[in-house]
C-alpha cells in the first residue's frame, strides 16, 4: 500500500493535470466556433467551383485535347496521395482516423500493382506513415507556424501538386482529410482532385451558361485555382475537426482525472484511518500492560 505522502503527491499531480486538460478544453471550444464557421462557409464555394468546372467540361467537344488537370493523363498507373493531418497531438482519434482511411487506400493501390507516392501535410501524419511507407513519402509539408488554416498555405500545396503533375510524376491525385460533422463525429474523406471526379457532385445538367472567352481558356485558369480551393476546403474541415476532437478528448481526460482524484482521496482517507486506528491500538495495548 502506498504511503500517505505518496498518495498526497499523486492527488496533487492528478489535480494539476485536470486543470491543464480543462484549460485545453476551453481553448479548443473557443477555437472551434471560428473554425466551424469557416468550414461551413467554405463548403458552398468549393462545391460551386467544382460544379462550374464540370459544366464547362461538358461543353468541350474535343475531349482528347481537354486540359490534363481535368481529363488526366489517360493512365492509372501512378497514384499521388496527399495525407492531411495536424502538427499537434492531444486531439483524440483525429489523426489516426485519417491515417486509417489512407492506409486502406494504400493497400488497395499496392494490391493492384500500381505505384504509390505520398505527400504528408502535417507532422503527425508523417510520423505515423514513415514507419511503414517511408520509401513512398516524397515530401513532407508542415505549417506549424500558421495559427489558422489559410488560402496561402493551401495554394502552396496546390502548386507543388501541379508542378509534379506537369512533370509527369503521377496520374491520379487523392487528398485525405476529416470532414467536420459535430464535436463528437468527424468523417474521414478521400477526394480525388486530379483528374477531376464528378462523383457525388451536385452539378445540375439543366443549367446552361454562355462563356466568354471559350471553355478551354476559362478552364486553364480555373483548374489550378480549383485544386488549391479543394485543398483549402480540406484544411478548413481539418481545422474544425481537430478542435472538435481535441475538445472532446480533453473533456474525457478532465472527467477521468476527476474520477481518479475521487478514488485516490478514498484510498488516502482509508490509509489515514488505518494509521490512526493502529496508533490507538498501540497506545491502548501499552496502557494495559502498565
Amino acid at each position: 500500500m502506498a504511503s500517505l505522502d505518496d498518495l498526497k503527491k499523486r492527488i496533487a499531480s492528478v489535480k494539476s493535470t485536470q486543470k491543464i486538460t480543462k484549460a485545453m478544453k476551453m481553448v479548443a471550444a473557443a477555437k472551434l466556433r471560428k473554425a466551424q464557421e469557416s468550414a461551413e462557409k467554405g463548403r458552398p464555394y468549393s462545391e460551386k467551383m467544382n460544379n462550374v468546372i464540370l459544366n464547362l467540361s461538358s461543353g468541350i467537344s474535343d475531349k482528347e485535347n481537354a486540359p490534363k488537370l481535368l481529363a488526366g493523363t489517360g493512365q492509372d498507373k501512378v497514384h499521388l496521395c496527399v495525407v492531411m493531418t495536424s502538427d499537434r497531438g492531444l486531439c483524440g482519434g483525429f489523426n489516426s482516423n485519417i491515417i486509417k482511411k489512407a492506409k486502406s487506400y494504400f493497400s488497395k493501390i499496392l494490391d493492384e500493382n500500381k505505384e504509390l507516392k505520398i505527400i504528408t501535410v502535417g507532422s503527425k501524419g508523417n510520423d505515423q506513415l514513415k514507419r511503414i511507407y517511408g520509401d513512398k513519402i516524397i515530401e513532407n509539408i508542415s505549417f506549424k507556424e500558421s495559427k489558422n488554416a489559410n488560402y496561402f498555405d493551401a495554394d502552396k500545396v496546390g502548386k507543388i501538386i501541379i508542378e509534379k503533375f506537369e512533370a509527369g510524376e503521377f496520374d491520379v491525385c487523392t487528398i485525405f482529410f476529416n470532414k467536420f460533422k459535430n464535436v463528437i463525429t468527424q468523417i474521414p474523406q478521400a477526394q480525388q482532385i486530379i483528374p477531376l471526379n464528378d462523383e457525388g457532385s451536385e452539378n445540375s445538367s439543366d443549367e446552361s451558361y454562355e462563356f466568354e472567352p471559350d471553355e478551354d481558356e476559362i478552364l486553364s485558369n480555373l483548374l489550378p485555382k480549383n485544386i488549391s480551393t479543394q485543398i483549402f476546403k480540406a484544411m478548413l474541415e481539418n481545422s474544425a475537426s481537430e478542435q472538435g476532437s481535441r475538445m472532446s478528448a480533453m473533456d474525457n481526460a478532465t472527467r477521468n482525472a476527476g474520477e481518479m482524484v475521487d478514488k485516490l482521496t478514498i484510498e488516502y482517507n482509508r490509509s489515514r484511518q488505518a494509521a490512526i486506528t493502529k496508533e490507538l491500538i498501540e497506545i491502548i495495548s501499552g496502557a494495559e500492560s502498565l
